[in-house]
């Protein structure tokens, strides 16, 4: 099933062009075992037969599909916990004060996977501010992948998922067994609102954001992707709203317009005053 090298150079190719993703040129092993199950979907012998298919072809669907599996969907319930406890004991509660008068708030997860990030955030709104339910309060999630919006959408994890950073509480308070998998509650999969969206691309018209999530995704790309992308995000961004990255992420030497915000053990991100 080993590719050949230019088969290799054309799917890195392919995926930098449609994705901005950057795969490294000892990624060969990765490639292959994401592509080897489309692979076998799509009835092709051997990954060979897949990449050549798609030579031979103007980009549809098949190159489509070849994209989104080779985009990372590693994700977990409130992953990396110290965020959480910045939006519980800080950001929220400085939003919340913020916008009294108008009662809105707005959040956005970008490259939000198969949900677990803003259904987390739905989770920590029910627990800790009841006062929000009367508001207008609209998390957005995205990804460029179809395939993983559709599991998203549908709140259905299984065990192992649920195990990976779901306090027991909230398994027991906001999810339902059956048979082996775990689905979340109507209430809390229907305060969020899924669309695709391509960050390398050309974005949608987004309403201006209080808290923007673009965590652990930028690692991705590539330094003038990673300038655009940004650039993005600082104008959807409220002049007063917090933008999150990865712990292993940063503005600092790309897009100066930003300054961070250090919480007890966590960072965020405004826009500098100017």
């Amino acid at each position: 099933m080993t590719l050949s090298l230019p088969e290799f150079n054309y799917v890195r190719r392919l995926v930098l062009e449609q994705s901005a993703i950057v795969l490294e040129e000892d990624k060969g092993y990765l490639v292959e075992s994401r592509l080897l199950p489309l692979a076998r979907r799509e009835g092709f012998a051997s990954l060979d037969l897949l990449v050549r298919k798609m030579q031979s072809e103007p980009i549809h669907g098949l190159h489509r599909r070849a994209v989104e599996a080779m985009t990372t969907n590693e994700t977990t319930f409130f992953r990396d916990f110290h965020p959480f406890e910045a939006l519980k004991k800080s950001v929220l509660p400085d939003l919340i004060a913020r916008r009294a008068a108008e009662r809105t708030l707005s959040i956005w997860c970008a490259a939000s996977s198969s949900g677990q990030e803003p259904y987390s955030l739905s989770m920590l709104i029910r627990e800790n501010f009841p006062q929000l339910l009367s508001w207008k309060v609209r998390i957005l999630a995205t990804d460029l992948s179809t395939e993983i919006l559709t599991r998203a959408r549908e709140g259905r994890y299984s065990q192992l998922e649920v195990n990976r950073g779901l306090p027991a509480s909230l398994l027991v308070k906001y999810f339902q067994k059956r048979g082996c998998d775990w689905y979340l509650r109507d209430d809390i999969r229907n305060m969020v609102d899924y669309q695709i969206v391509n960050l390398a691309n050309a974005w949608p018209v987004l309403p201006p954001m209080d808290i923007v999530m673009i965590r652990n995704v930028l690692i991705y790309f590539g330094v003038e992707t990673k300038k655009e992308i940004l650039a993005k995000a600082r104008r959807v961004l409220k002049a007063d709203g917090y933008f999150f990255l990865g712990a292993a992420e940063t503005t600092f030497s790309i897009d100066e317009s930003f300054e961070r915000v250090q919480f007890e053990r966590s960072t965020c991100y405004r826009v500098r005053k100017t």
